[in-house]
């Protein structure tokens, strides 16, 4: 059966159910990869329900530009109303709310199973609603003012990238996006009141336009008012949004702590994440106690708070609970222990101390002194290596170290090699006459050369009356007659 606008009711109900499909299947996909790993707060759960509109916005536009260029199609005349006229758009609203609500439903189940920290924010809901209803309600006028097969496509492509430009542009252009303002800390929290500022200003738009779309439609005055009239609205939130600060204060946490090996406290949401990270540090709280970096206490904090800590404790950072979190954690508190030696010898012994700490196996470096350094830390037993630290910590935490503080031989490492002296010394033998380059020994200094080398200490003696005479490799090793004597080359025929 057909209504009076020549578009089938069947049809137009299993294409809401498929579209209620599609977006939960979506809209849990990706929610689900903007959870932050191992956070078990509320505030995550709203963040990520949020962040999801990115994909599934895009879609309900291009549904609701499908319908629309469907109806301006079948129309045969004029709404006589503008409530008539508004009955289709948000009836695609009200089906992709469902949606929304439906992919909610799904994240708070997990949500529930588990203690969750903080609680459940309305108003980060709500804007979630507003946000999916502007999509839905710029797909449908783009539908009505250009009744194409293509416009959907066009729809819901041009939605994504205007939403991604907004989110990616100035920093007050991003308040206006229906998506969180800034990536979710646990630290930070979300602001309900930016939350519900956004909401009426993304409801003002929405019904502007929809109003404005439906004046133009019916010709009424009455419709146009109204629209004049969210206008208003939608300025008001766009003025509360752009007056409040771009940043939020932190919040108030009270830690979760674990004190055994050592104490750790992290954030509630994160403390599932208390035993791997109380195993990780506990080697290090170890091998830094009696030093100027040694702990009794480690308290997760924002990167960027500077607050001063009681004595005994340091400060880690952990942005999730990904896997190798803990490793992480470690190999950035291990290095801002020592400040880093850009392209000095001294940052050879410290990658050293630094992978020490850290477990791994020590580095050779690049320079011979480097590899003596390993060599020598290596042979050191855990209890040496301890007290060496203790020795030599402010050395490593100021960039200072040097090949004396590994053994004290790393410099003679370096230095070229040098042949040993003979011990006892060479008798002299017999002057020889000094022979000019490039001429030949006479008989009488070949005679004297062959009795010198009777000895073994002579034979050297020879090699360097060769060299003084000037005499080639090639002559050096000409063959000999009968008696032993060299024999000279034949001259050529051209000499």
């Amino acid at each position: 059966m057909r209504d009076h606008r020549g578009v089938s009711r069947e049809e137009l109900q299993q294409s809401a159910l498929v579209a209620v499909a599609v977006l939960l299947v979506l809209g849990v996909v990706a929610a689900w990869s903007v959870l932050i790993p191992g956070v078990s707060a509320w505030e995550n759960v709203i963040a990520a329900v949020i962040g999801s509109l990115r994909l599934t916005g895009p879609v309900a536009a291009a549904f609701a530009a499908w319908v629309a260029v469907r109806r301006r199609r079948g129309t045969r005349r004029r709404p006589r109303s503008a409530w008539q006229a508004m009955r289709a758009p948000l009836a695609v609203a009200v089906v992709v709310a469902a949606s929304f609500t439906a992919t909610v439903l799904v994240m708070a189940v997990r949500t529930v199973l588990t203690e969750q920290a903080g609680g459940l924010l309305p108003s980060g809901l709500m804007m979630g609603i507003a946000g999916l209803t502007l999509y839905v309600t710029l797909g449908w006028v783009i539908g009505w003012l250009l009744p194409w097969t293509i416009t959907p496509v066009f729809a819901g492509l041009g939605c994504y990238g205007l939403f991604a430009w907004l989110a990616r542009g100035q920093t007050w252009t991003d308040r206006l996006a229906p998506a969180t303002r800034e990536p979710y800390d646990v630290f930070r929290g979300l602001s309900a009141t930016a939350f519900t500022d956004q909401s009426l200003w993304l409801l003002g738009v929405s019904t502007a336009l929809l109003l404005g779309w439906a004046a133009l439609v019916t010709r009424q005055a009455l419709a146009l008012a109204g629209a004049l009239l969210a206008v208003l609205a939608a300025g008001a939130g766009m003025a509360r949004l752009l007056s409040e600060p771009a940043s939020i204060s932190a919040q108030r946490v009270v830690y979760s702590c674990q004190e055994w090996p050592i104490t750790v406290c992290v954030h509630p949401g994160m403390r599932t994440g208390l035993p791997e990270l109380g195993s990780a540090f506990v080697k290090i709280a170890s091998r830094l106690a009696g030093t100027p970096g040694e702990f009794s206490r480690l308290e997760q904090r924002p990167r960027s708070d500077d607050a001063a800590l009681p004595s005994g404790a340091l400060p880690i950072h952990v942005d999730d609970l990904s896997t190798g979190f803990a490793d992480a954690a470690v190999d950035e508190f291990v290095e801002r222990l020592a400040r880093q030696c850009d392209g000095s010898p001294a940052a050879g012994y410290r990658d050293i101390v630094i992978a020490w700490l850290r477990g791994k196996p020590l580095p050779g470096g690049p320079l011979p002194e480097h590899q003596y350094a390993a060599a020598w830390f290596s042979g050191l037993t855990e209890t040496q290596r301890r007290e060496w630290l203790r020795l030599n910590y402010a050395d490593f935490a100021a960039c200072r170290l040097r090949g004396e503080h590994f053994g004290g031989q790393a410099v003679q490492a370096a230095q070229p090699f040098q042949p040993v002296q003979p011990t006892q010394p060479v008798q002299p033998t017999q002057p020889v006459q000094s022979v000019q380059a490039g001429e030949l020994a006479s008989p009488e200094q070949t005679s004297r050369v062959r009795r010198a080398g009777h000895s073994g200490r002579a034979s050297g003696h020879r090699h360097r009356i060769e060299r003084a005479n000037g005499l080639s490799r090639r002559e050096g090793s000409a063959p000999r007659d009968a008696d032993g004597d060299r024999r000279l080359a034949r001259p050529s025929r051209h000499d």
